[in-house]
């Protein structure tokens, strides 16, 4: 006999495909990265991440307004330091006309309504490229974080929305939200990069912000005493839950696609928004596997982007987020 239940009904055409998915990736779900570098006239693509590109702030108008008309309102936004303000303390993070001080205004300036979120780290400030202040061949957790509230009370006077935390310091996010409560920015957000993986997929990220870890003697080599261990899981759930209880308004598990697994425990168990990070790496073989007729792009980075919402996401940080839109708006 012939089973009454047939599940191929409901796949049978498009129209019942598309009228009984369970997951719709919409320009809502994605948070974009910008990169903004000193100068005028420069829209420089990243070799490693082709037809991404780094921003000076009078570019940076035209991408805003290109993102805003698209339909896609948050930026999440990242500065190149020129080698000559980094230090091992920081210091250029917490200048009021700093590079990320003026790429928030620019942004408020030219999309008002524009969601804007800053990264809050050390490393691109830093002259050895870690996330924190290094003492006696360490990376000191303490005097990092005392840094990482300056520099979010710096981007919150300076205008954003949310600051997000990406340093892996632990106690950092009570002590940012304190900071914030004291000078009166209550609405000031924060997304805590509440498990970030210590991943071999931030290569070309680095690349775009000069960031990566220096190879000197008695200088950590990468940054694995302070990101999680990619073979961990609960660490990662014990992670969030202690930065949602600290004051994070958004949680995130950032890589993307080899970490689904930890989206969804999270998801299972957080009862705030959980962001992923589709990071430089998914994007960069992805674009190359396509240049070479390996893999059908538009395709995979569907697949891929509707995988991470499916696993939980609430919203995206992708590189992708343009061309997702724009395919979705043909």
């Amino acid at each position: 006999m012939y089973p009454l239940q047939r599940n191929r009904r409901l796949r049978s055409n498009e129209a019942i495909r598309s009228l009984v998915r369970e997951t719709i990736v919409t320009p809502d779900d994605f948070l974009v990265p910008l990169f903004i570098v000193e100068g005028k006239g420069i829209k420089e693509e990243i070799a490693s991440m082709p037809n991404y590109f780094r921003y000076s702030l009078d570019l940076l108008e035209n991408e805003v307004k290109e993102l805003w008309s698209l339909g896609l309102k948050s930026v999440l936004l990242f500065v190149k330091v020129p080698d000559n303000l980094k230090d091992n303390k920081g210091t250029e993070a917490l200048n009021p006309n700093g590079l990320m001080q003026r790429a928030i205004k620019k942004v408020k300036t030219v999309c008002p309504d524009m969601l804007v979120m800053t990264d809050v780290a050390l490393d691109p400030y830093s002259v050895y490229g870690h996330d924190g202040i290094i003492e006696q061949g360490s990376i000191v957790n303490d005097a990092t974080v005392e840094v990482l509230a300056k520099m979010s009370l710096s981007h919150a006077q300076a205008g954003a929305n949310f600051v997000a935390p990406s340093d892996m310091m632990d106690g950092r996010i009570l002590t940012i939200r304190e900071a914030l409560e004291s000078e009166g920015l209550t609405d000031t957000g924060i997304m805590s990069y509440s498990a970030k993986y210590a991943s071999a997929f931030y290569g070309p990220f680095r690349d775009a912000l000069d960031s990566a870890p220096v190879d000197m003697a008695n200088i950590p080599k990468d940054k694995k005493t302070y990101q999680i261990d990619y073979a961990n899981r609960i660490e990662a759930i014990r992670e969030t839950q202690m930065d949602i209880d600290e004051g994070a308004d958004i949680v995130m598990v950032k890589p993307g696609l080899c970490y689904l697994d930890i989206v969804r425990d999270i998801k299972n168990v957080v009862d705030v928004p959980l962001a992923v990070y589709q990071v430089s790496g998914e994007y960069a073989m992805l674009k190359a596997a396509a240049d070479k007729g390996w893999l059908d792009h538009d395709a995979v980075m569907m697949e891929q982007v509707t995988a991470i919402k499916r696993a939980g996401a609430d919203l995206i940080a992708s590189y992708f987020a343009k061309d997702v839109v724009k395919l979705l708006n043909r």
